[in-house]
């Protein structure tokens, strides 16, 4: 099997041309052992625990305790930019995701409803008028 190009190995394989290179070298230098999977790749988080609980805090002290005043939404932008003035950290968008899921947080879609919302019409529109429109 050693006539295989390395393009159509990456090609059959569908990964890159350095990729194959790669796996090459190590098998080459460790035999069968140097291509067993080290595991996933995690990054540690760059807030200690104590960090990560005091952010929680600020969190739930929503965002016009810390001068978001436009709207009640945490945005990971808002995020980040909380994360870089406490604890003087940067975080790309991507990095906060990841953080806020770790930390239980999912995402979100706020329930945008009017505040002349009549919820006994709806109940009795749902009841009464929905059937009868559907026949």
């Amino acid at each position: 099997m050693q006539d295989v190009s390395v393009p159509e190995i990456a090609r059959r394989l569908r990964v890159s041309h350095n990729a194959v290179y790669v796996w090459r070298r190590r098998w080459l230098a460790d035999g069968e052992g140097g291509l067993v999977s080290k595991g996933p790749s995690v990054a540690d988080c760059r807030l200690s625990p104590k960090q990560v609980d005091r952010l929680a805090a600020a969190l739930e002290e929503g965002p016009a305790a810390h001068g978001y005043t436009e709207d009640q939404r945490w945005t990971l932008a808002r995020v980040a930019d909380l994360i870089g003035r406490l604890f003087r950290v940067r975080y790309t968008l991507r990095g906060v995701s990841y953080l806020l899921h770790r930390m239980g947080f999912s995402p979100q879609v706020p329930a945008h409803r009017a505040i002349e919302r009549d919820e006994e019409a709806i109940v009795t529109w749902r009841r009464e008028t929905w059937p009868a429109g559907k026949r």
